[in-house]
């Protein structure tokens, strides 16, 4: 007798299966298997209802009036249920839901099942799953264990609106019949329709997908479209080939109006550890003369092959890499071969290990420009052959974990080597005065640096704080000089008049004694609460060894921008090619704040000033690093930093450096933003006088802001610009306006671009839509 009842909570199985196999976004963790194992042999049954009939006559078991059966983590509710010992089926009726145990709940108004669990009849069928997903059909039926048809299906990720519980929800799909094959594991569309927003949109006779029970299967991924002025219309159809769990091809074909066909296809492979993929495309152009003249992207017969990988060694270690070779440097970039087409890219292959605040980085490197310009492109806009191959970098960090004679010890190691291939020493012809820079020399440069740091902090009973520093390095670099590198240092040198030293190799040691000084001061009141913090630094060390010659690359130090974010720090150069030295003192003054009503501030403003020694801001360097920084004099430039919050979501912020003579505004960011439900706008202001040394002669003066306004609970609007205050032109524009809810989104976007003084234009198109458990397409980038 339990046997028998017990299949009343079988059929709770089998109507959460027969629901899950249509859902085409639902998990494989939502899936339940057709098999009576699903239910345990040793599971309890706890059947309530108001009545219990045992009919002997027409051999029936009928329970009545709030009947609810528990087994095995499944749950039935229904008014009525009737087994029917001679037919072996068993009806469930009147409001049944049913819940599985991840959470689905499927309602229904009838469920007709046999025992074994082979055929069933369900009519008028609801489904939620826990990850809202929803199912609706008229009817289901279930035949030969295997076949489950549903008719007139509908399926959609958006949960429905409690308000308006008939409106229709931003999409669906409907579909005549919905037929899943438990064997095969495929769920098949047959006269099936989009919609959006209750309208149709598209109409699709037949299409087949995998069940949720199934992690991969072949078949094709959404298609996209893309427009451009050189390719012409194209279409891309990818086509998911799964050959086993741990492996996969995924062809990308596309077919172009103007070029013709473009192969592509991906293989991947996965791992216990990692995993690693590999990526071929080619074509051979129809139409190359559509492309500018004097362009690589003319090349008839085009291609590329490129892999990434990363696999954990063990908990410490991670190796991996991301190469990739081409017919020509911008066939990647043009075609926008996934993975490869950024403008800019590194090769590289890499070795890294971190435990606690040890930290090792071995990587093999080569940078590369994905441009159109032909090599010694006439007019000298070509980058890419004067990237480097860096063989290797190598960045070591180790810091003990027990204090060293009661402070801290770090130290570190850096090794990079580096080969060129081309000299790329660029001339800067302004209207103040014409300069030569030698940014990469043509041959090979090699530099070992190892450099250690000690610092304790001390505390005395006036909450004065006291952190004495010490730091030793020392580099070792050699030099290969080809080319005409060395011309072009002696170039340099005659025109700036200092002297050039150029040898095969060099040798630089330092060490440098510190004292930090910081004071704060806390001042409360009822509502809010200051600190204020003087704060002083000094460091001496030797001049920098070779500082007053050129001869040495500087590969990795060339950025620098002296602001109050680095005042603070003992050497403010961004790499290791350039060395500070002499003696110099850091001063200012902190301010934070905080206030009842959510409002904080902060603050900083000081001055750092050489003392002693020569100056390595005002040092001679084959890329101007200094000139124009604001520290390249005895008395720094002032810098100081301001920023307010607001518990509103107001936000203001400015930073600047202010001449240390006049106080005039040499460089300055000011930006504001607010964020709120309905409206998000953030601006920004940037001035950054003249630097002729860099090959700017003009001031440079930008404005640049977005928006974005909320219409509606889902609708919003956003755009954005650039301006250029120096040269009167709007640089850059865009708008678009976009949909977004749980369950979809959608966009358009249009912007536009334009050069400041050539003035030539480019005007970009972008869609995008995405649907919950489907997937997202379109274009962000379509040329128009």
């Amino acid at each position: 007798m339990r046997a028998r009842i017990a299949c009343l909570a079988g059929a709770t199985a089998l109507a959460c299966a027969l629901v899950g196999a249509a859902l085409p976004g639902v998990a494989a963790a939502q899936a339940i298997d057709l098999d009576r194992a699903d239910i345990s042999p040793d599971a309890e049954l706890l059947l309530e209802a108001d009545t219990l009939v045992y009919d002997n006559d027409r051999n029936t078991i009928t329970a009545e009036g709030g009947v609810r059966i528990d087994y095995d983590g499944h749950r039935l509710v229904a008014r009525r249920i009737v087994y029917d010992r001679a037919t072996a089926r068993l009806i469930a009726s009147g409001d049944v839901e049913i819940v599985d145990r991840q959470g689905t709940r499927i309602h229904t108004d009838e469920i007709d099942i046999t025992d074994d669990f082979r055929d069933a009849f369900v009519r008028t069928l609801r489904v939620e799953t826990v990850d809202k997903a929803y199912f609706a059909a008229d009817s289901a039926e279930r035949e030969g264990g295997e076949v489950t048809t549903f008719n007139y299906g509908v399926y959609t990720a958006c949960e429905p609106c409690r308000e308006k519980p008939d409106k229709a929800p931003a999409w669906r799909v409907k579909a005549q019949k919905i037929i899943w094959h438990g064997k095969e594991k495929t769920v098949r569309f047959e006269n099936a329709r989009f919609e959006l927003f209750g309208l149709p949109i598209a109409y699709l006779p037949y299409f087949e997908m995998p069940d949720p029970t199934v992690k991969q299967k072949s078949g094709f991924l959404i298609p996209s479209v893309s427009k451009s002025d050189e390719l012409g219309y194209g279409v891309k159809v990818p086509y998911y080939w799964a050959l086993s769990p741990t492996y996969d091809v995924t062809f990308r074909p596309a077919w172009y109006s103007k070029q013709g066909f473009l192969g592509h296809a991906e293989w991947r492979q996965r791992f216990n550890n990692g995993g690693y993929s590999v990526t071929i495309a080619g074509i051979r152009q129809n139409r190359p003369g559509e492309f500018d003249p004097n362009t690589v992207d003319r090349e008839r017969t085009r291609g590329m092959i490129g892999s990434k990988g990363a696999f954990r060694i063990n908990p410490r270690w991670t190796f991996g890499w991301d190469v990739m070779v081409q017919t020509d440097k911008n066939f990647a970039n043009r075609y926008d071969i996934e993975g490869y087409g950024k403008f800019r890219r590194t090769n590289e292959i890499y070795l890294t290990g971190l435990n606690d605040r040890n930290y090792f980085d071995l990587r093999f490197q080569k940078f590369n420009v994905q441009e159109a310009h032909v090599d010694f492109d006439p007019l000298g806009r070509d980058r890419d052959r004067k990237q480097p191959w860096v063989l290797p970098t190598l960045d070591y960090s180790y810091t003990p974990d027990a204090p060293i004679a009661g402070g801290e010890l770090n130290i570190d190691v850096n090794l990079r080597s580096l080969h060129r291939g081309m000299l790329d020493a660029p001339t800067y012809i302004g209207s103040i005065n014409p300069q030569t820079a030698v940014r990469g020399i043509d041959g090979s440069s090699t530099r070992l640096t190892a450099e250690a740091e000690w610092k304790r902090s001390f505390i005395t009973p006036g909450g004065l704080m006291l952190t004495p520093i010490l730091h030793a390095r020392a580099d070792a670099i050699s030099v290969d000089y080809e080319g005409g590198s060395a011309a072009a240092i002696n170039n340099f040198a005659a025109l700036n008049g200092v002297s050039a030293d150029m040898r095969s190799s060099y040798t630089r040691a330092t060490a440098t004694a510190g004292l930090e000084a910081r004071w704060p001061f806390l001042f409360a009141t009822a509502n809010s609460s200051h600190v204020v913090e003087p704060m002083a630094q000094v460091f001496a060390r030797p001049d920098a060894p070779h500082g007053d010659t050129v001869g040495i690359p500087n590969e990795d130090a060339q950025s620098m921008v002296f602001d109050a974010t680095n005042l603070f720090e003992r050497d403010k150069f961004s790499g290791y090619d350039r060395i500070e030295g002499g003696v110099r003192a850091n001063l200012g003054l902190r301010y934070s704040g905080s206030f009842a009503n959510g409002w904080s501030t902060n603050a900083l403003f000081g001055q750092s000033f050489h003392l002693a020694g020569e100056n390595p801001y005002a040092s001679p360097d084959l890329v101007h690093v200094g000139a124009a920084s604001g520290l390249e004099t005895d008395r720094s430039d002032y810098v100081g930093m301001v920023g307010l919050a607001s518990p509103t979501g107001l936000s203001l912020a400015a930073g600047a450096r202010f001449d240390e003579d006049t106080f005039d505004v040499r460089r300055t960011d000011v930006s504001a933003a607010y964020t709120s439900r309905p409206v998000t706008v953030s601006g920004v202001y940037s001035f950054i006088e003249a630097q002729p040394d860099y090959g700017f002669d003009e001031d440079r003066r930008e404005v640049r802001g977005n928006a974005s306004v909320r219409i509606h609970d889902n609708w919003r609007v956003f755009g954005g610009g650039s301006y250029d205050l120096t040269h009167d032109v709007m640089t850059r524009r865009s708008i678009g306006f976009a949909y977004d809810d749980d369950c979809f989104a959608f966009a358009i976007s249009m912007s536009e671009t334009e050069h400041p003084t050539t003035h030539d234009k480019s005007r970009n198109f972008g869609f995008m839509v995405s649907l919950r458990t489907i997937g997202e397409f379109g274009n962000t980038n379509t040329a128009f």
